[in-house]
């Protein structure tokens, strides 16, 4: 069984680790972790611990660590499979189909029918009431190009899109199960091959300055006129075609096609599935201009996003959520690979995560008008509950009557890249979104904005640090409090005669801002006994859920709680300039993110060198690898 990373990710944000591990071992909270002694080899001093906020274990004798996952494999020696359906159950998550579900993927196809000839109908002004007398079939061609028409075609054929599809005689076709996704590959190249039929779309397109590569990439396409195309073009598969909402019945009982006379965007999964269609009218008095595919037992639009498919077959590495599909389609013409949309309805929780895993950093584009303000700070409140550490969120905020595409028209790709990159990070957006109606040089203006920031801030998540570091930054900027600074050395800072460590960095970004504890927390599984680095993460540890809440108070009760090497700290902060690494938050997390992985990277290796057994070599082994991947992502993304 296959199960997909966003299912697997939603199943352990639901399951408390502490819960699951203290079914097997007796934890006590100590500091900000709980411990107790590792199920996995004998000791008697407690060296295993459990971090609630990361959802990660780490065992500090022999080594062993993961999420629930894993320690329910090992504990066990289980399966994966086996372990993720306990954990479904548990907590309410479902996992996909197997085989045995395929059957919903299966509809029953109709039984060919003789051709039989009938009179021609009586023009009729209710279309919707004209029977269907057409038998007529239409026929897959996977080979077939469907683009390959557009320089040559005989204009007598517009008259009747259904004409040359009997290309085989279906009262000889054994009648067989369809399936959906099948029947979906089949109707999107029904539409493409109608594309060609149609100079009104033909046009619309070219309208958009879209090339006939793109048309191709992209498989636009068009959906006929005609009330009843799709029963015509598939006479067998009507229940399948109404199992996936593109047959309708109106109030009298009569059905017709969901789509008609509009362009079409197939819409593709994350495997390259056609799964469903979004149609845009031809006529902009048609309302609604734009109609997608309903919900079926292969389309789930809130999960889905349009684009995403051709950015990751593209290897994007950044990623720009816009406001529909010709966007997506404009900007990867024009070499902006990565950007998606979604699919008619507002962004929510799953898209935006469906984007973070493809990078911790995404931007977001709306306009710049009132109503792209009003759905900015939709989707900001949307997105904070997500920015667990190391997420960033940019966003892109378009001029007045502007879309990416006109935009582009405009000011020419490169302009737009460079606007694109000036894209302001979310705290530099938040400062601007709630100042823009307060006179922050008053008391009464800034207290407002610090209520309205906490309100924010309070959807940030529980464990992580980006709540402290965004106040502290609006208190900063609007002249609230004082910055603490220590007196720093210019001479030692320019001198190239003393070489700071990185273990020196890291004890004066925690020193000057301790909130970013959360980001070291991991060093001491491997750092040795007696650094002063490890006294300082022990002392922080201890410490942390009380720090206060002001920026200036939490650096002094750091200062006191580690006085036994104030003199070594004070020469540390002297000679260690890292005021710049702390001017946004964001700036902050890459930091301490940058340090603290190198600062991993480095004790591993020791540890290895010095392992005390095979099993304990294979686990920091194993920590090696999965660090370097975490590593060479972060520098590919940036």
């Amino acid at each position: 069984m296959a199960i997909p990373q966003h299912t697997i990710d939603q199943i352990l944000d639901r399951t408390d680790i502490v819960d699951v591990i203290g079914q097997f071992v007796k934890l006590k909270k100590t500091g900000r972790t709980y411990s107790g002694c590792c199920p996995f080899h004998q000791e008697k001093s407690p060296s295993f611990h459990v971090y609630r906020d990361k959802q990660y274990f780490h065992c500090f004798g022999c080594q062993a660590n993961g999420n629930a996952i894993r320690f329910l494999m090992d504990i066990g020696s289980r399966n994966f499979v086996d372990v993720m359906k306990d954990l479904s159950s548990q907590t309410g998550v479902e996992l996909p189909k197997d085989n045995r579900d395929a059957n919903k993927l299966k509809y029953k196809r109709e039984a060919p029918k003789p051709k039989v000839t009938t009179p021609a109908p009586t023009p009729s002004t209710d279309r919707s009431a004209q029977p269907s007398t057409r038998n007529d079939t239409f026929t897959p061609n996977l080979e077939h190009d469907p683009f390959a028409e557009f320089q040559a075609f005989d204009a007598s054929e517009l008259q009747d899109p259904f004409a040359g599809f009997e290309q085989f005689n279906v009262a000889e076709e054994a009648v067989q199960d369809g399936n959906l996704y099948d029947l979906l590959e089949n109707i999107a190249q029904f539409y493409e091959q109608q594309l060609p039929q149609s100079q009104t779309a033909q046009q619309y397109f070219k309208q958009r300055g879209l090339s006939s590569e793109t048309i191709a990439y992209w498989r636009l396409g068009y959906a006929p006129e005609d009330w009843q195309h799709l029963e015509k073009a598939f006479p067998q598969d009507i229940e399948g075609i109404k199992l996936l909402g593109l047959i309708r019945t109106n109030d009298n009982g009569r059905s017709f096609n969901l789509l008609r006379d509009r362009v079409i965007f197939p819409i593709r999964d994350v495997k390259g599935r056609v799964v469903g269609f979004g149609g845009r009218a031809l006529n902009d008095e048609i309302k609604p201009k734009y109609i997608n595919s309903p919900d079926s037992e292969v389309f789930h639009k809130n999960q889905l996003l349009y684009g995403l498919y051709e950015g990751r077959k593209q290897k994007a590495h950044d990623w720009l959520m816009v406001e529909g599909y010709m966007d997506v389609i404009a900007l990867q013409q024009y070499g902006v690979a990565g950007a998606v949309a979604t699919l008619g309805t507002a962004s929510n929780t799953e898209h935006l995560n469906i984007l973070f895993k493809q990078n911790n950093r995404i931007t977001i584009a709306f306009d710049g008008d009132v109503a792209g303000q009003k759905a900015a700070r939709r989707t900001l409140e949307i997105a904070l509950p997500l920015l667990n550490d190391g997420r960033e969120l940019k966003f892109f905020v378009l001029p007045n009557n502007h879309d990416p595409d006109s935009l582009i028209r405009r000011e020419g790709i490169e302009n737009f890249r460079r606007l694109l990159n000036k894209a302001p990070l979310m705290s530099d957006f938040v400062f601007g979104l709630l100042t823009q109606n307060q006179d922050i040089s008053t008391p009464e203006g800034k207290s407002q904005v610090m209520g309205e920031l906490r309100q924010l801030t309070d959807l940030l998540p529980k464990f992580g640090t980006y709540k402290y570091l965004l106040s502290q930054s609006f208190k900063e900027r609007m002249g609230v409090g004082r910055r603490w600074t220590p007196s720093t050395n210019n001479d030692a800072i320019l001198s190239f005669n003393i070489r700071t460590r990185d273990e020196d960095f890291a004890i004066a970004l925690l020193a000057m801002n301790p909130y970013l504890y959360t980001h070291f927390e991991i060093l001491r599984a491997y750092l040795n006994e007696n650094s002063i680095l490890e006294y300082f993460l022990n002392c922080l540890d201890k410490i942390f859920e009380n720090l206060p809440d002001d920026q200036e108070m939490a650096i002094y009760y750091v200062l006191g709680a580690t006085s036994k090497y104030s003199n070594e700290l004070a020469e540390i902060l002297e000679r260690v300039n890292v005021s710049y690494m702390l001017e946004t938050p964001e700036r902050a997390f890459n930091h301490a993110t940058e340090y603290s992985e190198g600062l991993q990277n480095k004790f591993l290796k020791a540890k290895i060198r010095d392992a005390k057994s095979l099993k304990e070599g294979v686990n920091l082994r194993r920590q090696l690898n999965e660090l370097t991947k975490k590593m060479a992502q972060r520098l590919i993304s940036s």
